[in-house]
């Protein structure tokens, strides 16, 4: 077999030229380093380079931050000066649970980071969604939160969800496709994307430094989607009551999964 030289620099397309904010936002986002914000310590934190500029692109004035994690989204509103609400079930509040939200002023931005389902377990608490038995269930409590982050949001808000594939051990490797599961959660919580799905390069990941004994294509990104309710999309929906409607299957009726 031919000796092949892997990559170790990308080159990215040109971005065509338009009125962002912020130019260097494109559908790939890249970078080396983490910041400063949050803890490179909890596994599978992301850096918070993403986050600032989802924040300052789409103007956001409040945030919504329902799971913690290692602090990354509170720690860049706070550099940017912007109020954030944070908090996480391991605090006692669970994303998934309405009461979780009562009494909240409404935000315009919404950021979720969700546990990869089983991936890495993050708490011992049945409510988990790390600790979620089956992918519908899940996904059952994902399009809770999203209906929950949706209904605490501005009539112009947004929600971004960063989220990735994997291949789940516990069902003999099978691709657990998140991103795509995800959007259809959304759309069913009522929200649509708002923009290009962005591809996140995931650096320094634990599993980068690992050797393994299998073959597969390793997963060096996550991908992040922003959505707003579906009716700020509406008037660019066909004009018709059937086809304006989105129906998705219901999570009961997919084919059963691991």
């Amino acid at each position: 077999m031919k000796n092949v030289t892997p990559l170790t620099r990308v080159t990215l397309p040109q971005a065509p030229r338009n009125a962002s904010p912020l130019p260097w936002l494109t559908s790939i986002h890249s970078s080396i380093g983490r910041g400063p914000w949050g803890s490179s310590r909890y596994r599978g934190n992301c850096d918070g380079y993403l986050i600032k500029d989802l924040l300052q692109y789409f103007g956001a004035r409040s945030v919504l931050d329902p799971m913690t994690g290692s602090g990354t989204c509170r720690d860049v509103c706070r550099d940017l000066g912007i109020p954030c609400v944070s908090f996480d079930i391991k605090s006692g509040r669970d994303a998934s649970d309405a009461s979780s939200y009562r009494g909240l002023e409404p935000a315009d931005f919404a950021w979720l980071h969700p546990p990869y389902w089983r991936m890495i377990r993050y708490s011992e608490n049945p409510s988990c969604m790390s600790n979620a038995p089956s992918l519908d269930a899940f996904l059952g409590q994902l399009t809770h939160v999203l209906t929950h982050c949706r209904n605490a949001l501005t009539q112009d808000g947004h929600i971004a969800v960063l989220i990735g594939s994997y291949q789940d051990r516990q069902s003999g490797n099978r691709q657990i496709p998140l991103p795509a599961l995800t959007t259809q959660a959304a759309i069913a919580a009522g929200l649509w994307p708002a923009c290009t799905d962005i591809i996140r390069f995931q650096h320094g990941n634990t599993s980068s430094r690992r050797t393994y004994r299998s073959s597969f294509i390793p997963g060096l990104h996550d991908v992040c989607t922003v959505y707003s309710e579906f009716h700020q999309h509406k008037k660019y929906w066909p004009h018709t009551k059937e086809s304006a409607r989105v129906i998705p299957l219901p999570i009961s009726s997919k084919p059963q999964m691991p």
